[in-house]
């Protein structure tokens, strides 16, 4: 598996770089946006806690009073190459299998910010800009090169065990570059360049508390640690969830992974009741992107089924800088030097 990897990160570092040459010599041109764009990407294969991220520069803009809108492919949703409005910032319009679970989660997080999901990046930004949202936030964006962005940021853990998507040296496109905390220097040369050259913050993975799948009743953990738990989840490198609930010092008796963005069919919520039964487990826990799939169901009602909710921790000077590429006015209004 691991020499499968290396060899699809080859193939795929290729080809970026091949498309980043016609970028960079204009042969190709990102399209400009009608509002600006704040691009949240990696340049590694798997989970880089680029949700999180987004989730947290949408938090700083309504902070400010800014009206975001979160642009998003919609991965394995219904919508995602047709395209279609998940939230329109008063309602949410679908569901998370038409729209793909991670843009349901920020969906149902930020019930005040827009929610545009489809391949085209660029109708997506049209469609917000005339709802009357004023900043764009795009999801997994950095090797999208088609839509024009104000702003790059790019989260990199430079642990070497990570296939990347591309080299390292690319890392230099980027505005701001988001280094996770306590990750072992690999000493790399080409990243040691790239930090000269870029506005540089860590951040950390912050555990939020624990839910019930509707959201509404948080339950200690200290109370979690008297249960048998079954724990499980469908996200990239699950591991990084085990490692979040031994933090906070529950211990599993189980613990099963599924695909990134698992849909949930029959067949695994008879072989989740399965385990549950067999290890007498008390209560089921799981990520918050899995939850959003399955808070319906009987089987995971409030008392028996919760989720750990995360965010990021970022060094403060990050919120400042973020705002210093969006240029509003004093009096608060629109700019149109972003209209094309």
């Amino acid at each position: 598996m691991k020499g499968f990897l290396a060899f699809l990160s080859l193939i795929y570092q290729r080809g970026c770089q091949l498309k980043n040459f016609f970028y960079r010599i204009h042969l190709f041109r990102p399209q400009k946006s009608s509002l600006p764009v704040i691009s949240i990407g990696n340049i590694a294969f798997g989970g880089a806690e680029k949700t999180p991220a987004a989730m947290a520069v949408l938090a700083i803009l309504l902070r400010h009073g800014y009206k975001p809108a979160l642009v998003t492919r919609g991965y394995k949703g219904k919508w995602e190459k047709r395209g279609g409005i998940l939230s329109d910032g008063k309602d949410i319009l679908g569901t998370w299998a038409d729209s793909g679970d991670e843009a349901y989660m920020i969906a149902r997080n930020f019930p005040q910010a827009g929610v545009f999901v489809g391949k085209s990046r660029v109708s997506s930004c049209r469609k917000a800009y005339s709802l009357g949202f004023d900043v764009a936030i795009l999801d997994d964006g950095f090797q999208h090169r088609k839509l024009f962005r104000n702003c790059d940021i790019v989260l990199h853990n430079p642990e070497k065990r990570l296939p990347l998507r591309e080299p390292i040296s690319s890392l230099k496109r980027a505005h701001i570059l988001l280094l996770k905390e306590d990750v072992p220097d690999t000493g790399s040369p080409m990243l040691f360049k790239a930090l000269l050259s870029l506005k540089t913050y860590t951040y950390s993975v912050e555990n939020q508390g624990f839910y019930s799948f509707d959201g509404r009743t948080h339950i200690k953990p200290e109370v979690l640690k008297t249960k048998k738990i079954l724990a499980f989840c469908g996200i990239a490198r699950p591991e990084r969830f085990l490692t979040l609930l031994d933090t906070a010092g529950i211990k599993p008796c189980s613990f099963l992974t599924f695909r990134d963005h698992h849909a949930y069919p029959s067949s695994t919520l008879t072989k989740l009741r399965s385990a549950f039964q067999a290890h007498e487990a008390d209560v089921y826990l799981t990520t918050e992107k899995d939850a959003v799939k399955l808070g319906n169901l009987e089987m995971f009602r409030d008392d028996l089924a919760f989720y750990v909710k995360i965010g990021l921790e970022i060094q403060d000077a990050f919120e400042t800088q973020i705002l210093s590429y969006l240029g509003r006015t004093k009096g608060g209004q629109r700019e149109d030097t972003f209209l094309t």
